[in-house]
């Protein structure tokens, strides 16, 4: 079994509030120096849930991950956690797409190292939390998509997938191959042996251009961008409080009560 596995460099979440930048003008996130880019917590889990597979089923996972820098540090982590190999596609093309374009680049990549049973992302990226690479890759790879994965397991020529619901959970089937997307609560991701950890760090990680994956570049233009975005800002925190009094406590909770309906 071959499972293919989309992984994603985000800042790290446990930087204190005054690290964490951005660029209104840009409309981009300003990297905070000293602080190394970590893999988003979804795609951390569906890599475990490639190495589940793999204990019980065994077979090869590959790890991809689209972006620059440090990038190849998060196919490294996934590399310690039980992958096989992972490939960087890192271009100047492919920086500041929206979820279509990395969809689009993503499945160039699968093309190109074909042969795969099943291809795993996060339910969403950690840092945009948007939720639509996984279904939009599965739609230009043609091939069925489960999404928000709790359970995965595999029937003879069929994947089965728990999927989280509103009320719960159910159980779908689908063809392999297949994509599905993975949610938290799928379980804890393993914690690498130091020696996977010293092996993952001596691996040499292919980078993959546009041209490596046949990538083409009018598709990745900007102008045909499917979403915009028109403004990026910091939240405010305002905490504001009002003492609610009365002449007896009857009174003071009654005037509670009005104060609180006029939120509603």
């Amino acid at each position: 079994m071959h499972t293919i596995v989309c992984v994603k460099q985000v800042p790290d979440p446990e930087i204190p509030p005054a690290k964490f930048k951005i660029d209104p003008e840009a409309k981009k996130v300003i990297p905070p120096p000293g602080v190394p880019p970590v893999i988003s917590v979804y795609d951390e889990r569906a890599v475990e849930a490639a190495c589940r597979l793999k204990d019980k089923h065994k077979g090869k996972i590959t790890v991809i991950s689209m972006g620059t820098g440090k990038v190849s540090d998060v196919v490294r982590h996934a590399l310690s956690m039980g992958a096989d190999e992972g490939f960087v596609l890192e271009d100047e093309a492919f920086e500041n797409l929206d979820s279509f374009g990395t969809a689009y680049v993503l499945g160039k990549a699968i093309q190109k190292i074909g042969g795969y049973d099943l291809v795993l992302c996060g339910r969403q990226a950690a840092d945009w939390g948007a939720g639509q690479v996984g279904s939009i890759l599965a739609e230009m790879l043609g091939i069925p998509v489960i999404t928000l994965a709790c359970g995965i397991e595999v029937v003879e020529k069929n994947i089965r997938v728990k999927r989280i619901v509103k009320d719960g959970y159910e159980v779908l089937e689908a063809p392999m191959p297949s994509v599905v997307t993975v949610s938290s609560e799928i379980g804890l991701p393993r914690l690498p042996a130091g020696m996977s950890l010293m092996l993952a760090r001596k691996k040499q990680i292919p980078v993959w251009k546009a041209k490596d994956i046949g990538a083409d570049l009018s598709e990745l233009d900007r102008t045909k961008a499917h979403t915009e975005i028109t403004g990026l800002s910091v939240p405010t925190r305002k905490t504001e409080c009002e003492i609610v009094t009365g002449n007896t406590p009857n009174e003071a909770a009654v005037n509670l009560a009005l104060k609180l309906s006029k939120l509603i």
